[in-house]
């Protein structure tokens, strides 16, 4: 009796093992930081606007849980601003429309890489709110049809029309690369793409948009702190 309950012991250990040695492996990290550089806009307009990218700033401060090897998840709070600028052509006219949002992404982080250096794929929801607007023009957007330059055939509610969606929402991804300075510090450089599901106008079927959606790209430098 004793001999089998020493069998069945020994087989329990031997069963635990593995696991043991998978949670040894198992080194949660959890960081501080933050990140600032560019980014580029334009909308999502149907019908469709002529434009050009719209240059703009965005940062965040960051707050990452990450598994050393393999995946990551961060929440940010930040800024980004949006918007687009009008693209006319040979006509000596501008403007531009630029869209201030503050943004709470929740991403999903995948990690390759050594220990010292890391490349990374981020992918995940996005919350905004919209804190104000501007408008820049060298021309009277609210009465262009009265602009001599101003081309024919030519969307024009878009210039003047007050905004009514000031809440977004949409799907961002990234992909990046971080360099470990010493084990608690390390320096980020990434590239983002988003799309937003939210309409800044009204868009019903009587209305003249049926889309008006933000969409970004975004390039920045960052540095994150490893607490534990």
């Amino acid at each position: 009796m004793k001999i089998r309950i020493l069998l069945i012991a020994l087989l329990a250990m031997l069963c635990a093992a593995p696991q043991v040695e998978a949670q040894s492996h198992y080194k949660p990290h959890i960081s501080i930081g933050g990140r600032a550089g560019v980014s580029l806009s334009e909308m999502s307009f149907s019908p469709s606007v002529k434009q050009s990218w719209l240059m703009g700033t965005a940062g965040a401060v960051t707050f990452r849980y990450s598994e050393e090897r393999l995946f990551g998840v961060i929440v940010e709070f930040g800024w980004s601003q949006r918007g687009w600028k009008e693209n006319y052509e040979e006509a000596p006219l501008s403007y531009s429309r630029s869209l201030t949002y503050l943004r709470l992404p929740i991403l999903t982080q995948i990690i390759f890489g050594s220990r010292r250096f890391k490349t990374f794929i981020n992918l995940g929801p996005e919350f905004g709110y919209m804190l104000g607007s501007s408008i820049s023009s060298d021309f009277d957007y609210k009465n262009p049809l009265s602009v001599p330059q101003f081309p024919s055939n030519r969307m024009t509610e878009q210039l003047y029309a007050p905004i009514s969606g000031k809440f977004d929402y949409g799907i961002e991804a990234g992909i990046g690369f971080e360099f470990y300075v010493q084990p608690r510090h390390s320096i980020l450089l990434e590239g983002r793409f988003y799309y937003g599901l939210g309409n800044i106008f009204p868009s019903s079927k009587a209305d003249t948009f049926g889309a008006s959606r933000n969409m970004s790209i975004e390039v920045t430098l960052g540095y994150n702190f490893r607490l534990i």
